[in-house]
């Protein structure tokens, strides 16, 4: 199988080439471009599989340039992750809804990188192709709702399974108790958000024994996340940002 190409389109060179080497050291092909222009050239020439897309870029912006993107036959199902300094929350649905598949705030470690890569690709695979998720020895196979860890099956509640699911459908960020009720139980129900915390307990308690209940964080002050280490890179001369702790940006 091909690697995925992925198109970087980000004018700062110390970023974008932090950028490119990580994706490389993932095994992807990436093109880049500092702007619309090259952008287009490059896509002309080939048609990447993902876009990383900075909101501020010299002459047409990010957010306009993603509505381009979607609007043209040729390019409207490519998946693009936005790229932006911007973490309001009116900043964040104004990416998504120029089109934008995701968005990644600066700065962001190369493992969140990656993981939402992984994500967006996932999701938009053709047909359902990819129906296992996997997370380090953690697998979930969604056509048969079989949670497995190595060759052993794990019994886990229906509530529980639909967390697991969620988390691995997207890993690496961060989600609040109530932005998980609202995920897992419904906007219209009405649950104390305790009862997350509840869940959780029974969700690692059924990993426990398999050795993966780590997987599931608390992040302190913000909620919950799936994390886990699927790509290792060694450190590189000159790049000391990225070494094997994948600090955020320097």
């Amino acid at each position: 199988m091909s690697a995925k190409r992925i198109l970087i389109i980000e004018d700062e060179l110390s970023v974008r080439e932090m950028i490119g080497f990580v994706l490389n050291s993932a095994g992807y092909d990436i093109d880049e471009a500092i702007d619309v222009r090259e952008a287009q050239t490059q896509i002309a020439e080939t048609l990447p599989d993902l876009i990383l897309l900075d909101w501020m870029l010299p002459g047409m912006s990010g957010i306009e340039y993603a509505r381009r993107l979607k609007k043209q036959e040729l390019t409207r199902e490519i998946p693009i992750i936005m790229l932006t300094a911007r973490a309001e929350e009116e900043d964040k649905v104004l990416g998504l809804e120029s089109g934008a598949d995701d968005y990644i705030a600066k700065p962001f470690s190369p493992r969140e990188l990656v993981a939402r890569i992984k994500a967006v690709m996932r999701r938009g695979t053709p047909g359902g192709e990819e129906e296992v998720l996997i997370a380090n020895a953690l697998k979930l196979d969604i056509a048969s709702h079989r949670v497995t860890a190595g060759n052993a099956a794990l019994e886990v509640g229906p509530t529980e399974y639909r967390l697991l699911e969620f988390f691995m459908s997207h890993p690496e960020r961060v989600y609040s108790r109530s932005q998980l009720l609202d995920r897992i139980w419904g906007s219209n129900v009405y649950v104390e958000e305790r009862t997350v915390d509840v869940h959780i307990r029974r969700l690692r308690k059924a990993l426990e024994p398999h050795g993966v209940d780590g997987l599931i964080q608390t992040v302190r002050g913000a909620g919950y996340r799936l994390f886990h280490e699927d790509v290792n890179f060694g450190k590189t001369p000159g790049r000391a940002c990225w070494d094997v702790h994948w600090d955020c940006y320097c």
